[in-house]
């Protein structure tokens, strides 16, 4: 009894924050575009009984029309190479916080999260005054004689603001999994001759592969789903599933097939999610 006293409120937690969601999510998935507000219909109606009243179109719609499919697959593209090069940044930021003085270990910490104690659009928006025509970068070059570059809205400028925003995302784990590795396997390693780099490919990073793995979901799952970056710094032709999911649902005002694509996107990122939960729960 006191066991179930104790997970009763994170499970009733869960079901209404995640399941109820989630459950939500379907039903208007499977409703009928209508006028209205909410603008469809209910799959569910009442005649002496539950008789079902819902379409499937929505669902069809993301089989049938490739710009969803194609959308899906480009937001699956950018995050992972998103997460590839925060991991290629985190390792030697981890690794220069592990070998730091163990009173300048928090501080460095502390410099990561910085970013998150400010907003994020206000960060979003520097990035714009940064790269914009007549932004730093761009003057910098026009006092040096050179002509200016065409840095924002492009590809670049969308993936520079990804890793600035999930960066920390991927360093936090790495940290933690270095700080805690065995120091007398790598100095035995060099003892016997082996250099830096080979210590690290032989030893340091099968050690962190678990927690570099944690770190690329850590941040590949939310940047799936980024809608403000690629809408502020990317290119107009980028069309994610984060931007088409808006457009869906501002624009056209179509629910059902808005619901259908977060649906789909969150069928997507069970795998991952499932894959970082099993990461998680290893010592």
């Amino acid at each position: 009894m006191r066991r179930l006293a104790l997970l009763l409120p994170p499970y009733a937690w869960l079901l209404l924050l995640v399941a109820a969601p989630v459950a939500i999510l379907l039903v208007v998935a499977l409703a009928e575009a209508g006028p209205g507000v909410p603008p469809f219909l209910p799959p569910l109606a009442w005649d002496g009984g539950p008789v079902w009243a819902g379409s499937l179109d929505s669902l069809r719609a993301l089989v049938a029309d490739p710009y969803y499919a194609e959308a899906l697959l480009r937001s699956v593209g950018v995050a992972g190479v998103t997460a590839a090069l925060c991991l290629l940044l985190a390792y030697p930021m981890a690794l220069g916080i592990a070998a730091a003085r163990p009173a300048w270990r928090l501080p460095l910490l502390l410099l990561v999260l910085l970013p998150f104690w400010t907003g994020f659009l206000p960060r979003v928006g520097a990035w714009i005054g940064i790269l914009r025509d007549g932004g730093w970068v761009n003057g910098v070059l026009a006092a040096f004689g050179m002509a200016p570059l065409r840095l924002l809205f492009t590809d670049a400028a969308m993936f520079l603001g990804m890793v600035h925003a999930y960066l920390p995302f991927a360093v936090l784990p790495l940290a933690a999994a270095l700080l805690r590795r065995d120091l007398g396997l790598e100095e035995a390693a060099a003892d016997l001759g082996a250099g830096r780099w080979v210590v690290f490919r032989s030893i340091t990073l099968p050690l962190s592969l678990p927690a570099a793995a944690a770190g690329f979901l850590l941040v590949f799952i939310p940047a799936a789903g980024e809608f403000v970056i690629p809408e502020l710094l990317g290119p107009p032709e980028a069309q994610l599933i984060g931007r088409v999911l808006w457009g869906e649902f501002f624009q056209n005002r179509d629910w059902p097939l808005a619901a259908a694509l977060a649906v789909a996107l969150l069928a997507l990122l069970l795998l991952p999610i499932r894959l970082f939960q099993r990461l998680d729960r290893r010592p």
